[in-house]
């Protein structure tokens, strides 16, 4: 009986020698798996980021290269581009409307609006999801407060991001605004803005 004891604890013990490397290996495997995933879903996010500049980029140069030309011919040459022929029509009807609306805008107001999409243009991946992350959360706010709070965007363009801070930890902006609506702008500061224009700051269309 303790020799059958014995040989039974002895086989125990084999076996879990024997599936320890196995569970190991399977947790390996698990990780690795999980890894690839991951790293696939970057590439793919990474791959996103890349088309959505290219799209801005073909807007941006588009407009400046047919900005000057009159609204039927803007129309006409927009109406004939590769890249706007494949989109579908919902899309290509708001994009006319844009450019009726772009092109009745004084040109100094153009140059801004260009401006600003070549800087939403150079933002990395990480900076455009935050920026729409913080202009959704603006959005949310009660009209009164989102003005005061896109107001003070304005303000902070010309400013470097250490007086931007010093800005908003100042006394009269701890009195003007929550600690949430201060957040929000401590979130802006960070991200690189385009100049000021003189009118309502707002975030680039991707």
């Amino acid at each position: 009986m303790l020799g059958r004891t014995k040989i039974v604890g002895v086989i125990a013990v084999v076996l879990l020698v024997t599936a320890a490397p196995l569970f190991a290996q399977r947790l390996n495997a698990g990780q690795l798996r999980q890894q690839r995933i991951e790293k696939r879903q970057q590439r793919q996010a990474e791959k996103k980021a890349k088309k959505g500049q290219g799209a801005q980029a073909h807007v941006g140069d588009w407009l400046r290269r047919y900005k000057d030309l009159p609204q039927d011919q803007q129309r006409e040459a927009l109406q004939k581009d590769p890249e706007f022929q494949k989109l579908p029509p919902q899309r290509q009807t708001q994009l006319l409307q844009r450019l009726q609306h772009f092109s009745s805008l004084p040109p100094e107001q153009q140059e801004r609006i260009l401006t600003r999409m070549e800087t939403w243009e150079h933002l990395t991946y990480d900076q455009k999801r935050q920026a729409k992350d913080l202009f959704q959360q603006i959005q949310k706010l009660p009209p009164e407060h989102r003005r005061k709070l896109t107001n003070a965007v304005r303000d902070m363009r010309e400013l470097t991001p250490e007086q931007r801070e010093q800005l908003i930890d100042s006394e009269r902006y701890r009195n003007m605004f929550s600690d949430h609506e201060r957040e929000l702008l401590s979130g802006v500061a960070r991200l690189p803005l385009a100049p000021a224009d003189g009118g309502q700051a707002g975030t680039p269309d991707e």
